[in-house]
């Protein structure tokens, strides 16, 4: 992988990955430490974390095309190597969380949308915007609604 070029994304956009059941078969044990590696990497590497559990769920049964979408993502990896979450060894471990959320915030269905974000230290590691499932009956409950989701 050395001599290989750099991948601009993780995935293209019509990837293409499918079970493949009429595909060459790949060293399975080769393709599992492929997905291993790139599943530890996903804690500091959130981008990769979509291509490399959808290569995840071909290990039992790799196939040419699940190969080189893994080596894909390893050559992204290696064209950006100054990207991702870095874990300062001086900064605490406190997990933080804040969440928010609007009460009835869409005209349509008159759901609320919720927010949230959840630090490690000072490092942001995870952040959500969704609307609710459910339309809240009050601000607390959208508010409740909110926080149990960022807590989740």
């Amino acid at each position: 992988m050395e001599d290989e070029r750099i991948a601009n994304n993780p995935l293209s956009v019509n990837h293409g990955i499918s079970p493949d059941e009429d595909g060459e078969t790949v060293n399975q044990t080769l393709y599992r430490a492929i997905i291993g590696s790139l599943m530890y990497l996903t804690a500091s590497s959130p981008d990769i974390m979509f291509a490399t559990f959808l290569c995840a769920c071909y290990q039992a049964n790799p196939k040419a095309n699940h190969m080189l979408a893994a080596k894909k993502i390893l050559r992204y990896l290696k064209g950006t190597p100054i990207l991702g979450l870095w874990y300062p060894r001086k900064d605490g471990f406190d997990l933080t969380a804040y969440s928010d959320s609007d009460y009835g915030g869409c005209k349509t269905d008159y759901k609320s949308t919720s927010g949230g974000c959840q630090f490690l230290g000072s490092m942001l590691v995870s952040w959500q915007c969704k609307k609710q499932t459910a339309v809240a009956q009050s601000t607390c409950e959208a508010e409740y609604i909110g926080g149990a989701s960022c807590t989740s």
